[in-house]
């Protein structure tokens, strides 16, 4: 009998959270002239007082955040930078960040947020790729903007923000001569929805970032069903140390908290030792996190304030099933909300009633109001399966297919509106699929889903790899590695060897050395996992490289392989002959790639 209450707990929650976010945002309208601006200045409006972000000893409301956003509009409207037009954002999270494209938006301008961690050819890049006349510099970053400028296609002129430099435009000085008064809104009155909000670069782990555009409708639509999707009210705080640059710190974040008069509290970038002081300072009642963030905490020492916060619900993606039950039982937060979505995607998947593990929910009373699809997919040929007749095929309850997502321009919550890239743009759509001329965005991500309409994140495609005929999900080895004792991370990708078919699994370990026991990661590997899915490869390393919202580089580590003369962390191979997990030195490699050693 408990069994069935539980059950229909789940269901009474899911129904609510899912009607409350369709209700949200279903005012948002292609073709209308909803704008960011106007949504903000609607809520400074209401509560012009109220607390909006906390940073560092800051305190801005309501009020402060809309007169710095008016000042930049002002710097806009003075040099010249009109409706159609993009400033370039590089400066790390703290309030003027916010204030910048709120600024933007009220006059019109689109505002592309460049990751802070590229230098050189690579940001040049992007401010390429934005065609931005002016872009605004944060100080820390003077550095970095001076070794891109070789390598500019464009004349970009910088500004800078937070401090003074001979070669690069004091920006201060002129805010602080600017008007505080809210801009004309006639300024945007041709705005329509469908116009450019934001420029955000793919962190992406390999090639140079891809420009997704935001435009005001799908940023509105982002906002809001975040904001009902957690239950967000004025009394709320959530806390932020993810990169601003990036949707789910500068725009899902953001969008809890000011479309419901709450508070954002910002950190300029995410540390594991101040985390748990930080939540306990600013009383924060939600945090936003990204999955590797939570295995970060829960690889930490006890903290003294771990479960002295007020946390309520923790929202975020990437969550690992084997970080979910430890992060809930250590530091005793009530609630996980994991969602599924991508900068750039239509698709969007929320797990409102908490099912364990689970990315999203799409129940077939409501697979109406979802827009998501598995389809069948041949890993080998890295592309989906087709019927004679020429059309996809989907899966059954439980099978492994490629989410993807019907595109209808005509409905705000089935656009695609891609890149800035148009080729870029037509490689995520996946044409004639279950009837002549549909067209259904490409996730690029394998997933399953079970009887009751949860899907599960299994492997990103590119990821899976073939080893003894069988496709082996990186995600599920990592999985089983990580539960090992001392390994705190685990980046498992496939490699290839001379002679033989598919690629062998490898391991990217980072380890805890007073605990780490190599043979007692190779018998949790052989007892959990099949033949083919144990990784014939570790290596050691002292940290794992990261993109800026902590997805895992592979390419690098790829390319390298297990060659000792190339790799300088310690190698490991599980040897055949010897039962155990011996050192790659040149011999052993020799033997390896030449066949001696059968695998």
């Amino acid at each position: 009998m408990s069994g069935l209450w539980t059950a229909l707990g789940r269901e009474i929650r899911f129904l609510t959270g899912g009607l409350r976010t369709l209700s949200r945002v279903s005012r948002f309208k292609p073709g209308s002239r909803a704008n960011v601006a106007d949504d903000l200045e609607a809520a400074v409006d209401r509560h012009p007082s109220r607390t909006a972000i906390l940073f560092e000893n800051e305190r801005w409301t309501y009020g402060d955040l809309e007169r710095q956003a008016n000042r930049y509009a002002a710097w806009a409207r003075a040099e010249g930078i009109g409706p159609g037009a993009t400033v370039a954002l590089f400066m790390e999270n703290r309030p003027d960040y916010l204030a910048v494209w709120l600024g933007m938006a009220k006059v019109g301008v689109a505002t592309a947020l460049i990751n802070t961690q590229l230098t050189g050819a690579g940001l040049a890049h992007c401010v390429d790729t934005a065609g931005a006349a002016h872009v605004i510099v944060d100080a820390p970053l003077a550095e970095a903007w001076r070794s891109a400028r070789p390598h500019l296609k464009t004349h970009a002129r910088a500004w800078l923000s937070g401090g003074a430099a001979d070669d690069i435009a004091a920006l201060d000085p002129v805010l602080e001569r600017s008007s505080p008064a809210r801009p004309d809104r006639g300024l945007r009155s041709g705005q329509r929805a469908e116009d450019l909000a934001l420029l955000i670069f793919t962190s992406g782990t390999t090639g140079l970032p891809k420009a997704a555009r935001i435009t005001h409708l799908r940023m509105l639509l982002t906002m809001h069903s975040f904001a009902a999707a957690t239950g967000a009210t004025a009394r709320d705080v959530i806390y932020a140390p993810l990169p601003l640059y990036h949707t789910v710190g500068g725009v899902c974040a953001p969008g809890i908290a000011l479309t419901v008069g709450g508070a954002i509290a910002l950190r300029r970038q995410f540390s594991v030792t101040a985390f748990w002081s930080d939540c306990v300072r600013f009383e924060a009642t939600l945090f936003q996190y990204i999955g590797e963030l939570c295995r970060y905490l829960v690889n930490a020492p006890v903290h003294p304030d771990e479960r002295r916060h007020r946390l309520r619900l923790a929202v975020g993606n990437g969550l690992r099933p084997d970080v979910w039950d430890r992060f809930q039982a250590r530091f005793g937060v009530p609630r996980i909300l994991e969602f599924y979505g991508a900068t750039e995607s239509n698709l969007t998947l929320f797990n409102f009633d908490g099912g364990p593990h689970a990315i999203g929910r799409a129940p077939p009373y409501m697979k109406a109001s979802v827009n998501v699809e598995l389809i069948r997919f041949d890993a080998v040929a890295e592309r989906p399966v087709r019927a004679a007749s020429g059309r996809c095929i989907t899966c059954a309850d439980d099978e492994i297919g490629e989410a993807i997502a019907r595109i209808d321009p005509a409905k705000a919550q089935m656009r695609f509106e891609g890149y800035s890239d148009a080729g870029a743009t037509e490689t995520k759509v996946l044409r004639d699929v279950f009837a002549p001329g549909d067209a259904w965005f490409r996730s690029g991500d394998l997933m399953r889903r079970d009887r009751l309409g949860y899907f599960y994140f299994v492997d990103r495609i590119g990821d899976t790899f073939r080893w003894k005929g069988e496709n082996v999900s990186t995600t599920e080895v990592a999985g089983v590695l990580a539960s090992a004792p001392g390994v705190l991370e685990a980046n498992v990708y496939g490699v290839e060897i001379p002679g033989c078919s598919g690629r062998a699994g490898m391991a990217g370990l980072v380890v805890d050395e007073a605990c780490f026991d190599a043979e007692a990661v190779r018998r949790l590997v052989h007892d959990a996992l099949p033949p083919y899915a144990r990784p014939l490869f570790l290596r050691l390393t002292p940290a794992m490289e990261t993109t800026g919202t902590f997805k895992q580089k592979k390419t690098d580590a790829v390319r390298e392989g297990f060659d000792p003369r190339t790799v300088r962390d310690p190698l490991m191979f599980d040897d055949p002959r010897t039962g155990t997990y011996v050192p790659v030195c040149e011999a052993r490699y020799a033997e390896i790639v030449s066949g001696a050693v059968r695998l």
